[in-house]
Parts: structure tokens; C-alpha cells; sequence
């Protein structure tokens, strides 16, 4: 290996020295834990979700899931090459639309169920219309978003008008689907961008990616607004806490974590029983106190966010878990498998 630049091993340095110095007064500001806070209340009740729709449909690994504004219909993305939108309380599948490309590795339902957007290794972003449909029956295609160097790992719609993504290329993008133009494209990390939670409001987003870090981010601007460090492996996964104010993670070094928006630091560090394997995936309950992360353990592990105790699994499936989406009423959870099936718990 050719010897380093000095100039750039001084800058290194200096980098290190400057995020040492942060956490150091990070440290001097951390006067309690939030286990330590609420170590008075009662240990919340064990969980008991149950499978009550098994989804069979894809023929392939299903990368992931998201539910519809509705709490009742969702959309899965699978390596067959297909999108399906369910009906989650009755099982039915209520549209299969065929990709042009079947590496998909991301999928989002617009909070109003007018649209379906996806992407993956073909470098753009695809969004459909469920409303209306071409010749064949199948949902049109109203926006390829084009313009990325890398694989596209994450996609949320902030309105049936907004789009926001991340990409491969380290880059997020804010998309004006009437115009189909980018309205934002900026540099977001230092490694693939992997994943991207809106918060309640829907005024900001965090972003997780293979850099270990995650960031906060106004939609109106280009710039981040706070930035997040202390997972040691890829954070694959982001989730805004209902209450707008925190987020959770969950990452390739085995543990979850909480973090406070208004602290500007982690608060809370969940680790499951036998710490075998990284977390895909994140989900938050409505009440907050809950927070279930999908694992290449084939189960989803469960923690009470504010006494930090495992408080159980979710098992069924029989390959990794790609994908985990919570229903916006907080009455189901589900759950997308490389086994080629999605999971409806109540």
C-alpha cells in the first residue's frame, strides 16, 4: 500500500480530535439515563402479537413493506419482480403490478393510497398511480425519476406531490412529482444513504447510513441539521418516535438504539438476550413505549423503550427480515421476509 498523504493524515486527526471534543461535552450534559429516569414505573406487559394474516403471493425474497395512510392496505417489493398491494384485514391482494427491473430494494405508499413508489439496483425511482390504469389493467406509471450514480435504498412520499430519496450515490433527493424535476440534490453522508423515517409532522426526516451515523433534515433545506453518532457497523434502519422528538435505530453491531432530538445524543441502548446478528429494521409503537426491530435472526425483537428490557420476540418467519412496517393507528404490525412471505401481526 502506498504510504498516506501527511497533510491528509494531519486532517484525519484533527476530525477524530473535533468528534472526541463533542462527545466529551456530550458526557458533561448526560447527567441521567432514561433507565435510570423511569426506574420507578411498572415493567410494561409482555407483548402477545400474533401472525393474523400470512401473506403468499411472491415467489422471490420480499426486500420491503410500508403501509398505506389507511392502516389497511400495504405494498410489498419483491426480487420476482413484482409490487402487490394487500388488503391486510381480509388477506386479498388488491393490485400486482410487474417491474421493468426486479431488483427492487425499496417501496413507500403515499400516506393518501393514491400512489406507490420503488426502486433498487436500477438506479431510479418508479412511481405508479393505483387510481388509474393503462390497457392492460396495470397501474400506470406516472414518474421515472432518473439521475442517480448508485442503487436507490430508500424512498418516502411526504405528500401525493413530494418525494424524498436516498440513494447509493451517498446523496438525498427531494423530487417534485408534478414536474417530475428535483427540487434538492445534495451530498447527505459519507457512505450509502440506507434509510429515511419522516417525522409525525412531516416538516423533518432522519436519515441512517453505512457511514454509522444518522442525521436530521428540514425539508425546506439542504443542509443537516444535527448529526448522530455511536452506532460501531451500518445503521440500516431509522424510525421517528410518535412524539416527534426522538428517534430510534437499529444496526449491522447488534443493538438498537434511541436517540433525543432535544438532548442531541443517544439516551437509551437496547441489546437482544444472545446478540447473534445485526438488526434490518426498525418500528415504534403508536404509544411510544415499544420498539420492535427485525433481525437476520429470523424474529423480531421487542424492548420497552423506557426500562430498556427485552421484552420478548415475534417468531414465524424462516428467513432473514428485510422490512418492518407499523400501521399508522397502531393496531398491526407487519413484517416482509427473504422466506418470500409478509406477515400481518395484531
Amino acid at each position: 500500500m502506498p504510504p498516506k498523504d501527511p497533510e491528509l493524515q494531519k486532517l484525519q486527526q484533527e476530525l477524530d480530535d473535533l468528534v472526541k471534543k463533542l462527545k466529551d461535552e456530550q458526557k458533561k450534559v448526560a447527567d441521567t439515563t432514561l433507565e435510570a429516569v423511569c426506574g420507578s414505573i411498572p415493567d410494561a406487559p409482555k407483548v402477545r402479537l400474533v401472525t393474523k394474516k400470512l401473506l403468499k403471493g411472491h415467489i422471490n425474497k420480499v426486500n420491503s413493506i410500508h403501509f398505506s395512510g389507511d392502516s389497511r392496505h400495504c405494498v410489498t417489493g419483491s426480487l420476482d419482480g413484482k409490487l402487490i398491494i394487500w388488503d391486510t384485514w381480509t388477506g386479498n391482494k388488491v393490485q400486482i403490478i410487474p417491474l421493468r427491473s426486479s431488483w427492487v430494494m425499496s417501496v413507500a405508499f403515499a400516506p393518501s393510497g393514491n400512489f406507490v413508489a420503488c426502486g433498487g439496483m436500477d438506479n431510479m425511482c418508479t412511481v405508479y398511480d393505483l387510481n388509474n390504469r393503462d390497457s392492460t389493467g396495470v397501474a400506470k406509471i406516472v414518474r421515472e425519476l432518473m439521475g442517480y450514480e448508485g442503487f436507490l435504498s430508500s424512498c418516502r412520499f411526504i405528500d401525493d406531490k413530494t418525494l424524498v430519496t436516498g440513494s447509493g450515490d451517498m446523496k438525498l433527493c427531494m423530487w417534485d412529482l408534478e414536474s417530475g424535476k428535483k427540487t434538492q440534490d445534495f451530498d447527505a453522508h459519507a457512505g450509502d444513504v440506507i434509510s429515511i423515517s419522516l417525522a409525525p409532522d412531516n416538516q423533518t426526516y432522519v436519515t441512517g447510513s453505512v457511514d454509522k451515523s444518522c442525521k436530521l433534515w428540514d425539508v425546506r433545506e439542504e443542509k443537516c441539521r444535527q448529526t448522530f453518532f455511536g452506532h460501531e457497523s451500518d445503521v440500516n434502519s431509522v424510525c421517528f418516535h410518535p412524539s416527534g422528538f426522538s428517534f430510534a435505530t437499529g444496526s449491522e453491531d447488534k443493538t438498537a438504539r434511541l436517540w433525543d432530538i432535544r438532548a442531541d445524543q443517544q439516551i437509551a441502548q437496547y441489546a437482544p438476550p444472545n446478540a447473534n446478528s445485526g438488526f434490518t429494521c426498525c418500528g415504534i409503537s403508536l404509544s411510544g413505549r415499544f420498539l420492535m426491530c427485525g433481525s437476520d435472526d429470523t424474529s423480531v425483537h421487542i424492548w420497552d423503550t423506557l426500562k430498556t428490557q427485552h421484552n420478548g420476540t415475534l417468531a414465524g418467519h424462516e428467513n432473514r427480515i428485510t422490512s418492518l412496517s407499523v400501521a399508522g393507528n397502531g393496531m398491526a404490525v407487519a413484517t416482509c421476509s427473504w422466506d418470500q412471505n409478509v406477515r400481518i401481526w395484531v
